[in-house]
Parts: C-alpha cells; structure tokens; sequence
C-alpha cells in the first residue's frame, strides 16, 4: 500500500480536488435552480446535460488523449471545467445551464480517463486491488467533503461557483508538477450490444435502467431535499450520507453476492432500494406534521441510509454478474459495453425524474426510484426462472465507482494481468 501511495499520490491528490469540486458542484447547481424558480422539468432536463457530454466525451476523448497525450488533455479540460463552473453564474437560465453541464461532463469524462488510465500503468498485477481500493476511498470521500461546502456561502452569491473553480485549478497543480512519466494510452473496445445481450441479457437491460437510476439519484437529490424545505446543512448532510453510505456497503454487499447466486442478491438489493424508497416517502411526509405528530428527520437519514446500502453497489454486482457468463479474456470489453449502457440510461434519468416530481410533487423523486428499482427486480426474477446460475471460477465481485470508465475497469484484479511498470531511470548531469 505505501508503494501505491509513494507511485500515484499526486494523482490521488489531485482527483480528490476534483470530487471535492464535482460534489459542490451537483449539489449546488439543484440548490441554486430551486432558488430560481426553474420549474422541476427544465431542471432535470438542464441536470441530464453532464451526462449528455458524459457519453459523447466518452467516445471521442479517447482518440484526442492518443493525439496529443495525457498531460496536456488534462490541464485543458480540467482548465475547462473550472471555467464553465464561473459561467452558471453569470449565465443564469436553464438551457444555457444545459449547455454548460454538457461540456462539464466531456471535461470529467476526460479526466477519469486520464487517471483511471494513468493508475492502470502505475499497477502491478499484484496491487491493482488497492490501487482501486484507495481511488474509490478518495473518489467518494472528497465528493462527501465537497458536499459539505455547499455551506461556505448562500447558494444565490457568486462567492460557492468562485470556490469551485479554485479548487479545480488546483487539481492541476500536483499533477502537472510531477516528474512520472505520462503512460501509453490505449483504446479499448467494448463488445457488441448483440454479443453482450446473448452473454447476458439481464446484465444489459440492468444497466441501462441502473444509469436512469444512478443519474436521477446524485443529480435531484439536493433538488428534492430543497424542495422539501430542507436547510442548507440538512442538504449537505442527505447527499453526504449519500455518497458515503453507498460506498461502505459495496464491500459486505459484494461478499453475500460472491458466496450466492448474484441475481437473487442483484433481485434482493433492487427491491430493497424499491421498499426504503416507499419508507423514505412515508417518513418524509410525517416530518412536517403539526407539533407532537411529527417524526424526526433522523428517521429520513436512516431510510435513506438503508437505500444507498441497497441501490449503490448495484453496478457493481451487474458488471460481476456479466462476468459469470463470459471469459476471462472478454471482461474488459464487456465493462465497457455495460459503461455504454449505463450511459444511455443516465442521459434520460434527470429529465424523467423531473416529470414525475412535477407530476406528484416532491416524493415523485422516490416513486421514481421505487418503479425502476423494481423494474430490474422483476426482470432478474424473469430471467432466474430460464436461465440456470453459471458458476465462473474467474469471476469474483469488485467494487467499482460509477463513474468508472473502460480504463478504470482494467484495474480490476480478476481481469487480463497486465504488464508489470517498468521501472523508471533518471540521468543526472
């Protein structure tokens, strides 16, 4: 662990500046579009832009990072976000926003790739399970930090998209001053959507619908907590919890999901998201009752809590659930395959959880959460009953953020070995 550390601490340094920045940012944004009466569908519909850039960065970055390198593709489009994030505020309107969160979301797409494939040539076949084991610790906790800013400054003032845009600059600084040399980057190709639905259907239509999902959840959270007449540090708390609490369980929940049948744990972990969800509505609405009838919000960070346990290491379980069905050589393009989808499914998630919030008020955030949880926990009970459990001795469950790209999945352990680094020698004059 300390060699991983000693190798890529200016890399961790600098993608922790980055979450941090990335989680103020989404949580400000919906905060800030409340404040000024967007309606509910233009904000989903001004949300749903990062991921729009998301999947178009994703099948073009690639080709400008083997252009012209790592470096340089990093400070530009890191350099990029940090002055599209001082543009919303000044630029105040919903499609304009829209625009703006598009190119947010090439710039991070951009930026994942860059790290995840510069950690990849960092790793050895030996260490690449704590090489992602400490990304996704700096990941989700610089984004719980950054959460916590959104009390720094009234979200109306210019002062919160100011801080944003520092803190991203200064990502660039340990990463641009280090002396390792930048890897050689290759694309990956993913399987075709034919090849990966014969493989797994169930992993294929999973994933579409858990991006729908996932982009809804990070996106309108602080929407919904705001319209709920949530303050601002119940708002940091709430995404905090959400980003945190998510993150732990993918380990206790991976290991059930290795020791039995990973669609029945997949099927058990969608409905249970699809039940707290409906308990997080019912608590929700005892919150506001009269003096003396009225619950504790305490009783919504624990239903909430209890959700995050089951919806967020769902990606994770279908990317090792794909894996049963295929070999060991293919789980890198079938990862990126099942990325594709994810991404597919998230542009659509902000704008159709805002139909449903505006349809059925605030709780229409949940109702949403519960019918596409319970949409995949239907289909996995579908195909159980056709298809028998396959027993892949290569496949194993690992934790994966969601924001991981092709690149990053490669630092699975169970995946093809990977040359080990060659270690570096510096002449001196």
């Amino acid at each position: 662990m300390d060699k991983v550390l000693k190798n890529s601490w200016a890399l961790f340094l600098g993608m922790g500046f980055i979450m941090m920045a990335y989680g103020f940012q989404g949580s400000l944004l919906g905060v800030r579009a409340v404040q000024e009466e967007f309606s509910l569908t233009a904000t989903g519909f001004m949300m749903s832009g990062y991921f729009v850039g998301y999947f178009i960065g994703a099948a073009t970055i690639p080709i400008i990072i083997s252009r012209v390198g790592h470096i340089r593709v990093f400070a530009a489009f890191a350099s990029l976000a940090s002055l599209i994030i001082l543009m919303h505020s000044i630029l105040i309107h919903p499609f304009i926003w829209f625009l703006l969160r598009l190119f947010t979301g090439i710039s991070m797409v951009c930026i994942y790739t860059v790290a995840e494939s510069w950690l990849n040539d960092r790793s050895s076949n030996k260490n690449r399970g704590s090489v992602l084991s400490v990304y996704m610790v700096v990941l989700y906790g610089s984004m719980g930090i950054g959460m916590f800013l959104l009390n720094f400054s009234a979200p109306t003032n210019f002062q919160p998209f100011i801080l944003i845009s520092v803190i991203t600059s200064a990502a660039l600084i340990p990463i641009l001053l280090t002396k390792k040399k930048p890897p050689t980057f290759k694309r990956i190709k993913a399987m075709s959507l034919r090849e990966l639905y014969t493989s797994s259907p169930f992993g294929m239509v999973s994933s579409f619908f858990y991006g729908t999902i996932q982009s809804a959840l990070f996106t309108l959270l602080a929407v919904y907590a705001t319209s709920m007449n949530f303050t601002i540090l119940e708002i940091s708390i709430v995404t905090f919890l959400l980003a945190i609490s998510g993150s732990i369980a993918q380990f206790p929940v991976g290991k059930i999901s290795d020791l039995y049948d990973r669609r029945k744990v997949i099927v058990f972990s969608s409905f249970g998201a699809a039940v707290f969800a409906i308990l997080s509505i019912i608590v929700s609405r005892q919150m506001y009752l009269p003096d003396g009838l009225a619950t504790s919000k305490t009783l919504f960070y624990i239903s909430f809590i209890l959700f995050s346990f089951c919806s967020l290491p769902m990606f994770s379980l279908i990317l090792a659930h794909t894996n049963d069905y295929i070999p060991k050589e293919k789980f890198v393009a079938a990862g990126a395959g099942l990325q594709f989808l994810f991404g597919l499914g998230a542009m659509s998630g902000p704008f159709l959880c805002s139909i449903f919030m505006d349809l059925v008020g605030s709780n229409g955030f949940f109702i949403f959460l519960f019918f596409f949880h319970s949409i995949i926990g239907i289909f996995g009970i579908y195909r159980m009953s056709i298809r028998p459990t396959n027993d892949n001795p290569d496949s194993q469950f690992v934790a994966m953020p969601q924001t991981i790209t092709p690149a990053g999945i490669e630092l699975n352990p169970t995946t093809e070995p990977i040359d080990e680094p060659v270690k570096e020698e510096y002449k001196t004059n």
